[in-house]
């Protein structure tokens, strides 16, 4: 009889602050450092941008069908989370990972492109002070002692996405265990994620947690009125009276399209921008299920020449989300079975499968600015016996929402809104 024990992989991303971290007792780094400089050409870097806006317009589409209302997502955290476990991919199982999560660049380019664009996502903008923005990194690994991985994988953690190994004892202490690495993830979003791994989630089967944390906060660069008075949002479902945040000067670049408006608003610092897609009335539903990467590359990179003032709701609410199923959708169906998943470039051993993958987001936009957090998890198995001109735009009617790393054209969060009155 196949015996199959859970071994949790977390893989957890955020957007705050990476240095500083109070490093738990027991700490194991690989010997290579974390290569600062990585060598890529502008090339790699416009595709790994390519790519990843494509796998977020392929989560969009899955996540569209789970989620009737509001939700949100992190499609760098994901990427990030899913490339430090493509690292430990091999053979076939690899090759479908590759796919669905549309790298096309190899290896050997792909994580120093990785490693660029994390670095670019923490330098800080010179021209705002902390108060203002926050978008700050964190990655780390949790092992079970004594289980042995390749030097090869811990270099390429440690070498492309900066992650050190911490030491629990997973056998016989996993609650603490359990509550380390919750502890870690919630410093890590600023408390806005206190809980990633439920109790049960990590247990005496479990031999690796690999840890990253995603925190973004900016203050509009030109913000809205101070008091939003009520009014009239257009929900789906029906009108609803919500605070909608206006101001007495323009706010926003605007652009236009066939079939929508468009609207663009900087955060302190100039690095990052909030888009709003609007698409006209009554025409959400047909927007969304049409919306390609193309499409969307030429609404989001469009220049947005004039500048004028948009109202909009004050919104906030959190998703969790299980990409099972999403992942398998979009072709990752070998690393989910125990008899085809091979994880052998972590450990050498065709013992190792994913048994979940988990994400959690959340958003509050108000008058001041916006504060997100993402974390993404993966529970990876361990097989002990192997198997016109624009006008002013009011969004008053459901809308997409993304929040661009500029330098690098990165989606950190995306999202829609439906129902700004819904609270999940």
């Amino acid at each position: 009889m196949t015996k199959v024990a859970s071994l949790s992989l977390l893989v957890a991303w955020m957007l705050p602050a990476c240095g500083g971290d109070n490093a738990p007792a027991g700490e194991i780094l690989s010997d290579k450092s974390r290569i600062p400089d990585p060598t890529v050409t502008s090339d790699d870097a416009t595709q790994l941008a390519t790519d990843n806006l494509a796998f977020g317009v392929d989560l969009y589409g899955q996540l569209r069908a789970k989620n009737p209302g509001n939700f949100i997502f992190s499609q760098t955290s994901i990427s990030l989370a899913l490339a430090m476990l493509y690292g430990g991919a091999a053979n076939n199982t690899a090759a479908q990972m590759a796919t669905a999560l549309h790298f096309s660049l190899p290896p050997e380019r792909l994580h120093p492109a990785f490693n660029a664009l994390d670095l670019a996502l923490a330098a800080p903008p010179s021209a705002a002070d902390a108060n203002a923005f926050q978008l700050n990194i964190a990655s780390s690994m949790w092992v079970q002692t004594g289980f042995a991985f390749l030097p090869s994988y811990l270099d390429l953690l440690a070498e492309n996405y900066g992650a050190g190994l911490f030491v629990e004892d997973f056998r016989t202490a996993y609650e603490t265990a359990r509550a380390d690495i919750n502890n870690w993830v919630s410093s890590h979003t600023q408390k806005m994620i206190p809980e990633l791994f439920a109790q049960g989630t990590i247990g005496p089967a479990t031999r690796l947690v690999l840890a990253n944390a995603v925190y973004f906060h900016g203050a509009w660069r030109d913000g809205f009125n101070p008091t939003s008075p009520n009014g009239i949002f257009h929900a789906p479902t029906g009108d609803v009276s919500v605070p909608m945040m206006s101001s007495s000067h323009a706010n926003a670049g605007l652009q236009q399209g066939i079939g929508w408006n468009a609207a663009i608003m900087g955060y302190a610092g100039d690095t990052t921008s909030m888009i709003l897609l609007v698409p006209d009335a009554g025409t959400f539903d047909a927007f969304e299920q049409a919306l390609t990467a193309d499409g969307l590359t030429t609404m989001l990179t469009s220049t947005y020449p004039q500048q004028g003032i948009v109202t909009m709701p004050r919104f906030g609410f959190s998703t969790s989300s299980s990409l099972n199923s999403v992942l398998a959708a979009l072709g990752m169906t070998d690393a989910f079975d125990p008899s085809s998943a091979d994880l052998s470039g972590m450990n050498a051993a065709r013992n190792l499968w994913v048994d979940d993958v988990i994400h959690k987001a959340v958003i509050a936009v108000d008058e001041n600015g916006t504060t997100a957090a993402a974390a993404t998890g993966t529970t990876v198995g361990i097989v002990l016996v192997i198997l016109p001109a624009p006008t002013p735009l009011v969004v008053d009617r459901p809308f997409l929402f993304f929040i661009r790393h500029n330098p690098t054209g990165a989606i950190l969060f995306q999202g829609r809104v439906v129902d700004p009155a819904q609270v999940q």
